[in-house]
């Protein structure tokens, strides 16, 4: 079955085309890095816009690129949410109006389970059940995986999400949206030890995460640096790679903990922080010790993508799971609501 997919829940336009029986055909990917760093952040009426103008081009591209025509086309899988409502809304639209026009199904998908099932790309796949760590935007969760649509939620942030502290830090060291690169590229020169950061919730019971709190001391870190002159660039290295540490420490313990909890022995990690290459070198070394695996996307599938929605959406089209009538997104959507895929798990 040959299906197309459309990402368009945030800053990033994504399409691509992925057969079940051949794999990933062909996949393109807009950035709007470039429109939203002026502002420190995504502005949405500016996020749906450009996905109105890069859309179409891009699945003219995939389609090209692919060697197909749109004839051959057997579904449109498309973001459904979470995500910005008028993004979501241009890709749910657009896919739907062009699987009318083809005759095929069209189905939404979940933005999480795209990211959750992203690995499944990749010639080296984890099993069914697995512990997952979803590090995307707003979202840091760990999920108990027993098969596609069996999901339960173990832990997640109660305030930002590791990955908003990394924007909102790299915002106080006077770098660029999106903070995670350009966190990391700065840790890189750090002094490890100089400045010794928390690790939060570490020392209570439970899966879940808070952030808030490292923000507010990386805050007045800076601030008492800032009593002495504007920070050096030592400083701003060093700093950078306490808050890293910090992050990476906390997301490792956690996931150790809820490897040993649920009695499982794979991990798959998922989403823009999961290509943090200390993040990846401290999750082997740690689960070595525990005997466990860890698989990720490649690199180009760690950030938002068409082909994570492709694929999810080709295994519940599979299945027989289509759109009914409405056209509905959905901004809030917690995955345990969704329907599981029988034969999946």
């Amino acid at each position: 079955m040959l299906i197309l997919g459309l990402e368009t829940s945030c800053d990033e336009t994504g399409v691509a085309l992925f057969d079940t029986e051949r794999g990933l055909l062909a996949h393109a990917l807009f950035s709007q890095v470039d429109i939203h760093v002026e502002y420190g952040g995504v502005v949405p009426e500016l996020a749906s816009r450009d996905h109105v103008r890069k859309t179409l081009p891009l699945i003219e591209e995939v389609i090209n690129d692919a060697g197909i025509t749109a004839a051959e086309i057997e579904g449109v899988a498309y973001t459904a949410g979470p995500g910005l409502v008028g993004a979501l809304m241009v890709g749910a639209t657009l896919a739907r109006s062009l699987a009318w026009g083809w005759g095929v199904p069209a189905l939404g998908v979940h933005h999480m389970e795209g990211h959750l099932l992203a690995p499944m790309l990749e010639e080296e796949r984890p099993d069914f059940p697995f512990i997952a760590l979803l590090v995307s935007g707003g979202h840091t969760q760990l999920v108990r995986v027993d098969g596609i649509g069996r999901y339960r939620l173990l832990g997640e942030s109660l305030d930002d999400a590791a990955g908003e502290a990394f924007d909102k830090t790299a915002k106080m060291l006077g770098l660029p949206y999106p903070g995670g690169p350009h966190i990391a590229r700065l840790a890189q020169q750090g002094e490890p030890g100089r400045f010794d950061f928390p690790r939060p919730m570490v020392n209570r019971p439970g899966l879940d995460f808070s952030f808030s709190g490292l923000k507010t001391f990386t805050l007045n870190t800076v601030e008492a640096c800032r009593q002495n002159g504007e920070l050096s660039e030592q400083e701003r290295c060093d700093i950078a790679r306490a808050f890293e540490d910090a992050v990476v420490a906390t997301l490792v313990i956690k996931c150790r903990r809820a490897l040993q909890q649920e009695n499982l022995h794979t991990l798959v990690m998922a989403g823009g922080v999961s290509a943090n290459a200390n993040l990846r070198a401290e999750l082997k070394r740690a689960l070595a010790k525990e005997q466990a695996q860890v698989f990720y996307p490649a690199p180009m599938f760690c950030t938002d993508n068409g082909a994570m929605i492709a694929y999810a959406g080709a295994q519940r089209l599979l299945a027989g799971q289509v759109d009914g009538a409405e056209t509905r997104v959905r901004p809030r959507w917690p995955m345990e609501e969704l329907l599981p895929v029988e034969g999946a798990a």
